[in-house]
């Protein structure tokens, strides 16, 4: 009960805040917010190598250069066409400040695509490239591999 003060007239001062709206409006914005979080696409959608190899533990965030298997590139998310490759890589301002990227391509693309375009990082003055692996596959062992092991 909240408590007011009544001076005649028929005035009464409220001193307790009505939640009930602002309740509403955020169980509004939580409905919305768990309807679009699936549709929300993070990345572009490669089929990565898989590697035996520990996982690098990265303390900031990287630039990232995709290829996925139709062999389009992308930086971070955003589409390049290949012939412009390296005057986006020679623009963008945390590749030449990091002096690196990421290369997170489809187990799919050839090898001499792979190599063009880390070569146009180089010519655009990224001198670090590092390459991401599915990690997950990495510490299986197959029975398949084995298998062929013994013959």
């Amino acid at each position: 009960m909240g408590m007011g003060s009544n001076r005649g007239g028929g005035r009464v001062t409220m001193s307790e805040i009505n939640v009930t709206p602002m309740v509403d409006v955020m169980l509004v914005l939580l409905i919305i917010f768990m309807v679009t979080a699936p549709l929300i696409q993070q990345g572009v959608k490669v089929n990565l190598p898989e590697a035996k190899a520990a996982p690098v533990e990265a303390a900031e965030k990287k630039l990232v250069l995709s290829i996925d298997a139709q062999r389009r590139i992308y930086i971070g998310e955003a589409e390049v066409p290949v012939d412009e490759l390296e005057k986006k890589l020679a623009s963008n301002a945390k590749a030449q400040a990091d002096k690196e990227l990421y290369l997170h391509a489809d187990r799919d693309v050839p090898y001499g695509v792979v190599v063009d375009v880390m070569a146009a990082a180089q010519r655009a003055g990224i001198t670090n490239v590092g390459m991401i692996t599915d990690p997950a596959a990495g510490g299986r062992t197959s029975n398949k591999g084995k298998k062929e092991a013994r013959r």
